[in-house]
């Protein structure tokens, strides 16, 4: 799967899986069809069975991607605020 594009970035670390969504219908013996969200409108929703991924645990304790603040090259601007006032000596 070298170069291959995932969720709009080409990078190497980028994300492999994007969520939780429910199984609409069994198309075949290999493909699913899955009840993507709004955000995924335009991403065909039929997927060969190795493309996905058993949930297993809790689907509502997931980190949203969106909104975590961290920049393309992965940084982020954080405050630092020391712990005690002789550590600012």
């Amino acid at each position: 799967m070298k170069g291959v594009m995932r969720f709009g970035k080409k990078v190497k670390l980028s994300p492999r899986y994007g969520g939780t969504y429910q199984i609409l219908k069994c198309i075949g013996k290999v493909s699913y069809e899955l009840e993507l969200s709004n955000d995924l409108a335009s991403i065909h929703a039929v997927f060969h069975v190795s493309l996905l991924k058993k949930c297993v645990g809790d689907p509502t304790s997931n980190v949203p991607l969106k909104g975590l603040g961290v920049k393309e090259n992965l940084s982020y601007k954080e405050v630092f605020r020391p712990a005690s006032p002789e550590v600012e000596k």
